[in-house]
């Protein structure tokens, strides 16, 4: 009957420190990001593409001018649970976005027009690219702050 009792104190100071450690509500390390204020809707880019990090944009590889466009919409959820209304879109004026090689040189900033759109012409050469292949990738990122919330969106230009 002594050991019983002894072994059961050991489950239980075995027990209590695991409880206690597993128990504390932890941060997600992974996530440190906050909700972007606006969506950047990248034109030109496949259907489906929201659930893609970086959707890319196809153009000739032996196209001379690359028109990269993106229209930024404000979610209006007010109507979120009304099935007739829903979230409305709604264009957002004046918003300047950089845009700019991921890991590398500007190509620009532009300012959003009453629609929302903002576009940035720009050469294969103005990418980097001096012969683009077919299937190539260049990386881009379109930044700018809304209300006080910074953003960037990552897309890609791909040679078809």
């Amino acid at each position: 009957m002594i050991r019983f009792k002894r072994y059961i104190k050991l489950a239980i100071m075995a027990i209590v420190p695991v409880v206690l450690l597993f128990s504390c509500k932890a941060e997600d390390p992974w996530v440190d990001n906050t909700v972007a204020p606006l969506l950047v809707d990248i034109i030109g880019a496949d259907f489906g593409y929201p659930i893609e990090k970086q959707p890319a944009v196809g153009y000739a590889a032996s196209a001379s001018e690359l028109k990269l466009s993106a229209r930024l919409l404000e979610l209006d959820k007010t109507n979120i649970l009304n099935k007739d209304i829903g979230i409305d879109s709604i264009p957002v004026a004046g918003i300047t976005i950089s845009v700019a090689i991921k890991g590398g040189a500007s190509l620009g900033e532009v300012t959003s027009d009453a629609d929302g759109m903002v576009s940035l012409t720009k050469s294969w050469t103005d990418l980097g690219v001096t012969a683009p292949a077919a299937g190539q990738l260049v990386p881009l990122t379109w930044t700018g702050s809304y209300k006080g919330v910074g953003f960037t969106r990552y897309s890609q230009v791909k040679a078809l």
